[in-house]
């Protein structure tokens, strides 16, 4: 029986009278009826990219921590940073590129365990479309599937597009989800491709619906398309409350860090085993093998991976107008007092 409640930000935000002590910071030293107490956001807790927020609470390793995390979901990473912002969670597991952009916008958000040194997105085309778009040169007139506006899949087709001699005002990115909503745009054809995760990816080639142009669930994906390690998946929060809740903070690095050694150690198979049945919609064999696709995105220690912060600036800079002319401090983008504490 599933323990997590799937609640939309509107559904969390009703619930601010009752996490506004925690999430306004009104435990500043940890201590008190709420310590241990942390509401965390998630943008697709069945995504893979995002499964050690899940993997964490399956393993119990939260408990062991003496926390008393709650998970919540939305289908995009665009979705969970707007709840972090609002104050209506005290974390969100999303891509670090976030707290860049958030950061010229006046919020300070810092990424406290990065998952990941690779973006795990992976660029498809629909096979209707196969043999008029054969990478991102292609994409001028084209309807493109990002799990949300303003998202890390809509940053990153941006990205590719300039980057291949196409303007962001030539194609139009449409946001269908992810999933089984991705999957109907797809065959519907409201998209020609687009840019999502396991275990849509391989449900998709799974069903003969589509084929990969871009592949950047490895380092070597990212290096290629992106000239460098892109760290994405992470746990990131305002930076004023990992400031009053070191202790708690830490504590969420343990356990997290903890998942990703275990992660490490463990195959697709017995990771699968560990997750909720009803993420492996396409059968258990299909979601071990979507796992084994990414599993080589993440880190095993949790901590910001070098140059990664420069690859993400770079990315977000040849697209993004409100960071094109900005300076961004990347230095407060991220710590890894936590994750290095948690070896």
């Amino acid at each position: 029986m599933r323990s997590i409640s799937r609640v939309s930000a509107v559904a969390v935000a009703g619930a601010l009278a009752l996490t506004a002590l925690t999430g306004c910071g009104g435990d500043p030293a940890g201590e008190g009826k709420n310590a241990g107490k942390v509401k965390i956001m998630v943008g697709g807790l069945d995504k893979v990219i995002y499964m050690p927020a899940m993997l964490t609470q399956r393993l119990g390793y939260f408990k062991d921590e003496g926390l008393d995390v709650s998970l919540l979901s939305e289908p995009a990473g665009v979705q969970a940073e707007t709840a972090l912002v609002s104050g209506d969670v005290q974390g969100a597991v999303g891509f670090y590129d976030h707290t860049l952009d958030l950061q010229v916008k006046g919020k300070h958000v810092e990424s406290v365990v990065q998952f990941s040194h690779a973006p795990g997105e992976v660029e498809l085309v629909s096979n209707k479309a196969a043999g008029d778009v054969n990478g991102p040169a292609d994409f001028k007139g084209r309807k493109l599937g990002v799990t949300g506006l303003g998202s890390s899949t809509d940053f990153l087709t941006k990205y590719l597009a300039v980057k291949n001699g196409v303007k962001t005002s030539e194609f139009t990115p449409v946001a269908v989800g992810a999933g089984q909503t991705f999957i109907a745009a797809l065959k519907q054809g409201s998209v020609q491709g687009g840019m999502t995760t396991d275990p849509t990816v391989t449900n998709i080639l799974d069903q003969k619906l589509g084929k990969v142009l871009i592949d950047m669930r490895t380092p070597e994906g990212s290096q290629a398309a992106l000239g460098g390690p892109y760290p994405s998946s992470s746990l990131y929060m305002n930076a004023d409350w990992v400031d009053g809740h070191k202790a708690t903070v830490q504590k969420l690095a343990n356990a997290f860090v903890k998942t990703l050694k275990w992660m490490s150690s463990h195959s697709p198979e017995e990771i699968a085993a560990k997750m909720p049945a009803d993420y492996a919609q396409g059968g258990k064999e299909l979601y071990a093998r979507s796992i084994k696709s990414t599993l080589p995105m993440f880190t095993t220690d949790g901590v910001m991976p070098a140059n990664g912060p420069e690859t993400v600036e770079k990315v977000l800079k040849a697209f993004n107008p409100n960071l094109k002319n900005a300076t961004v401090d990347l230095s407060k983008t991220y710590t890894t007092e936590f994750a290095k504490k948690a070896q």
